[in-house]
């Protein structure tokens, strides 16, 4: 017996899923804390901001190394997101959502390679590689004056 594959999204839905996944994404409790802003959750356009804040700073005037972390990784975590949207075309929104709660970081290295100078931070994600089970991302931060600051790399559950 042969099964008929739901139809693919149409270019209406694909706006609905993406703002619901920055919906979703801007209001987990600890991404409201800090305030970063998931700006585009579209394939090749991962972006998020994060402006500093008194509460942010780690040393005097510098953007805590936690914080550069949490939000690499929950921007790698989007784009695992956004790949997985892309992979299943015909998925309704509650079906995205429930695959995101299978979503899990199990490996993350971050590099610092600048002190996080600047008054807001811009960050971009890509998917390198999306298995069936386990998936990975690379990440990059710059400040407001265009430095790269930080690199991550990630390995996600995504089953």
């Amino acid at each position: 017996m042969v099964h008929a594959s739901a139809p693919a999204r149409t270019a209406e839905e694909n706006a609905t899923v993406e703002a619901a996944l920055l919906a979703l994404f801007r209001d987990l409790p600890f991404n409201r804390h800090i305030g970063v802003q998931f700006l585009s959750a579209q394939d090749h356009a991962i972006r998020a901001r994060i402006d500093m804040q008194p509460h942010l700073v780690g040393s005097p005037g510098r953007l805590h190394g936690g914080v550069i972390a949490s939000v690499l990784d929950a921007l790698g975590g989007l784009a695992m997101v956004v790949g997985i949207v892309g992979r299943h075309p015909q998925d309704t929104v509650e079906q995205v959502m429930h695959r995101f709660a299978r979503l899990g970081t199990i490996d993350l290295r971050v590099d610092y390679l600048r002190q996080g100078i600047g008054q807001h931070f811009v960050a971009q994600a890509e998917v390198t590689r999306l298995g069936g089970r386990i998936g990975s991302a690379l990440m990059r931060m710059h400040n407001d004056q265009g430095q790269l600051i930080a690199t991550a790399a990630a390995a996600y559950v995504v089953s």
